[in-house]
């Protein structure tokens, strides 16, 4: 997969950063000398992290050189390393924090109950995810992608982003090292200025697996397709632009 792009990103950074502080907020306010994000970005989530906790050591990792780059113009005081957040592993940190990143490892229960074990006493694990794959503007993507045109290139692209389980799926996995396991879902609505924001949005992320595969022709065929689709999915309102439902997955779990 192509490198992210840390400009197309932040363009709705404010949108993308909201959640970041709802989970943020209910992460217990115990002190914190050790703190990692996971899947930090261009360090929105990071800066977010800084803020409340100055005198700790925190560490960002990220996939992405682009991203990277953006994040340590933006926190120079925050070490910023690239690696697999699926492989990371450091049993001093207090809070691991991962907002909107693991929805793209393998097996990321498994993954996440192996964070929580790893924890130290009240350490916490604080988790938010996109669980928005049945919505029409994923929907839609699978759709595109299933016709004759695209189905051949396209046939492993919805397996890029792993399914996101159920409320007991995520207590169950966590309870066994947590003693509080906080699960809660939250359905964001964004106005944004009309269909092409929406596809714009979505290219910095959802849409990546499904045009990456693709020749400069195709992917072109493919956003035209898409947006047509999204234009009568999310039709334009009296207050203005299109609303973009956006639900997202919350877990905050503290071990004991």
């Amino acid at each position: 997969m192509t490198d992210w792009r840390a400009d197309a990103y932040r363009r709705f950074e404010a949108e993308r950063t909201r959640p970041a502080a709802d989970l943020l907020a209910r992460v217990p306010p115990d002190a914190r000398r050790s703190i990692v994000d996971l899947g930090c970005g261009p360090g929105n989530s990071t800066a977010l992290l800084a803020e409340r906790h100055p005198k700790a050591a925190i560490v960002g990792l990220d996939s992405s050189p682009n991203m990277l780059a953006a994040a340590r113009a933006r926190l120079p005081r925050a070490d910023f390393r690239q690696g697999d957040i699926a492989e990371w592993s450091d049993p001093s940190a207090e809070l691991v924090f991962a907002n909107a990143a693991l929805q793209w490892v393998p097996d990321h229960i498994g993954v996440m109950r192996r964070l929580a074990a790893e924890l130290p006493a009240r350490g916490c694990l604080a988790v938010q995810m996109p669980d928005n794959e049945d919505e029409p503007s994923h929907a839609l993507m699978r759709e595109i992608a299933a016709t004759a045109r695209f189905r051949d290139k396209l046939a492993d692209a919805a397996a890029a982003r792993e399914r996101i389980g159920g409320f007991a799926e995520y207590d169950d996995a966590l309870s066994a090292s947590c003693e509080e396991v906080d699960v809660w879902r939250t359905t964001y609505v964004h106005r944004l200025a009309g269909p092409d924001a929406i596809v714009a949005w979505l290219e910095s992320t959802g849409l990546r697996p499904f045009l990456n595969p693709l020749d400069a022709d195709e992917r072109a065929d493919f956003l035209a397709l898409y947006r047509a689709a999204i234009a009568r999915a999310y039709p334009s309102h009296a207050g203005g632009g299109a609303l973009l439902p956006f639900p997202r997955l919350f877990i905050v779990a503290t071990r004991r």
